[in-house]
């Protein structure tokens, strides 16, 4: 997973020597200039709204699929099993006669779920721990750094198989809610030490600032210099990377659920549907081609999504 933006661009930036001026409503005059800065960049690059059109239908399907099809996914009719594309199901059937089109139209919600869950957590555990030992440093930073190190050694799907296996007896049957919680616990596990390590080198680098040390001088404690100076001054590389990992994280929800780790039913997801239909793709290719193509669509769309806001947050990339 790459590290989408240096904590150099951070703030306005946080790599400027001069110290943020304070507005009138205590926010940082110069934190304000740099998401307008952003919001004017990202108005005139096509790919932001194209990512952003792709992004809105996805979330109208998860939040209203009734807005898109009236067929329940959960039914099959074993009459239709295997049936192609025609008339009455654009998507065609799936071996249990169910519709591929409304599975895939419902599919949209846990599968977002996952990624958005994963990837808010994702940010917390990582700017926290983060910002602790970037601001903190000496023995905290090496503590903190050296534990992350041993979390990102750790390979993904070897990972995942051991602390959802572990999670789970076989044969268990577990709720909708719980096989989520679990797959974004699974993933925040796992991927928060790349989180942690950008908002520690932007904490590192904010924390030399001469507004902060300024603030220190005149008296101000950790908590405020944290929240009101280092803060607003490093969320905009973790905001990029939680963006374009949005769509990673959607993509590690349908790996796990292929190798009959992830979701499972009654979940209908993405991931749940390309690994009911792998035995048979030549049979009826078309219930994974489409659940396979909304997935590529999605990553797509949060990776041109990151793209474009990394842009707008790097002075340099202006």
């Amino acid at each position: 997973m790459a590290e989408p933006l240096a904590a150099a661009s951070g703030p306005g930036s946080a790599g400027s020597a001069a110290g943020p001026a304070t507005g009138a409503g205590g926010a940082p005059d110069e934190v304000r200039g740099l998401w307008t800065d952003a919001w004017a960049v990202l108005r005139g690059r096509p790919r932001f709204w194209i990512a952003s059109a792709i992004i809105l239908v996805l979330l109208l399907m998860a939040l209203a699929p009734s807005l898109f099809t009236s067929v329940d996914p959960a039914v099959g009719d074993l009459a239709r099993s295997r049936l192609p594309p025609g008339a009455d199901a654009v998507f065609g059937h799936d071996l249990q006669g169910r519709d591929v089109y409304a599975r895939a139209i419902h599919g949209a919600a846990p599968s977002l779920a996952v990624g958005f869950l994963a990837t808010l957590g994702t940010m917390v555990v990582g700017a926290l721990v983060g910002l602790l030992a970037g601001y903190a440093r000496g023995w905290v930073d090496a503590l903190l750094s050296r534990l992350g190190e041993i979390f990102a050694g750790l390979p993904f799907i070897l990972g995942g198989i051991v602390i959802l296996t572990s999670l789970n007896a076989p044969g268990e049957l577990v709720g909708a809610g719980e096989l989520v919680f679990q797959v974004v616990l699974t993933i925040v596990v796992l991927t928060w030490p790349v989180a942690m390590r950008i908002m520690r080198a932007a904490a590192i680098e904010a924390s030399q600032q001469d507004y902060v040390k300024a603030a220190r001088a005149l008296g101000a404690g950790p908590g405020r210099i944290v929240l009101r100076h280092i803060l607003p001054n490093t969320l905009a590389p973790v905001l990029v990377y939680g963006t374009i990992q949005f769509g990673v994280f959607i993509g590690a929800e349908a790996t796990l659920s292929f190798l009959g780790i992830g979701l499972r039913d009654p979940v209908v997801s993405w991931g749940v549907m390309i690994a009911e239909a792998k035995d048979r793709v030549q049979d009826m290719p078309w219930a994974l081609f489409f659940p396979a193509g909304f997935l590529v669509l999605t990553v797509l769309a949060f990776v041109m999504m990151g793209d474009a806001v990394r842009d707008a947050l790097d002075p340099r990339g202006r």
